[in-house]
């Protein structure tokens, strides 16, 4: 069944932590290196929370919609492009501590959004050469200077 992610890039993980598991009754499902996530149940979302930097306020990294199959990703492509969208693919890219495969489209205000799988767990952090994933705060955020890239952390 899809859900909504919001990504959030937070200056203090662990205030932004304590905060979410209290306001959703819920531990993150996943805690990494300057990365969390709370897979939550009512309401139906994935929350990310991705380290930033001390002086900073939160603010949003990305969207996306979490999918159940590859062929979900390969169809939400399909259906993007044929609506005039421009799309960037990245598949069996290793991203915030997991293998996805995952399509990229961006709204009018530059706001990035992904339509992604999960299709394995991954104990380690790594970017692939060509790979937008986990770049700093400017390169992905919806407020950056230059309009926002594919990427961010899932």
């Amino acid at each position: 069944m899809p859900r909504v992610q919001l990504a959030l890039r937070v200056p203090d993980l662990d205030a932004s932590i304590a905060f979410y598991s209290k306001l959703f009754g819920t531990e993150p499902a996943k805690l990494r290196d300057g990365y969390a996530n709370f897979a939550i149940a009512e309401p139906p979302i994935k929350l990310v929370l991705i380290e930033g930097t001390p002086d900073e306020d939160t603010r949003l990294d990305h969207l996306g919609v979490e999918v159940d199959s590859t062929e979900a990703v390969h169809a939400a492509t399909a259906r993007l492009s044929e609506a005039g969208l421009l799309t960037t693919e990245e598949n069996d890219t290793t991203c915030c501590y997991a293998l996805q495969d995952k399509v990229w489209v961006h709204g009018p205000g530059q706001e990035p959004w992904e339509v992604y799988v999960v299709k394995a767990d991954a104990d380690f952090l790594a970017k692939q050469q060509g790979s937008t994933c986990c770049a700093g705060p400017a390169d992905t955020a919806v407020d950056a200077k230059e309009p926002a890239v594919p990427g961010g952390c899932c």
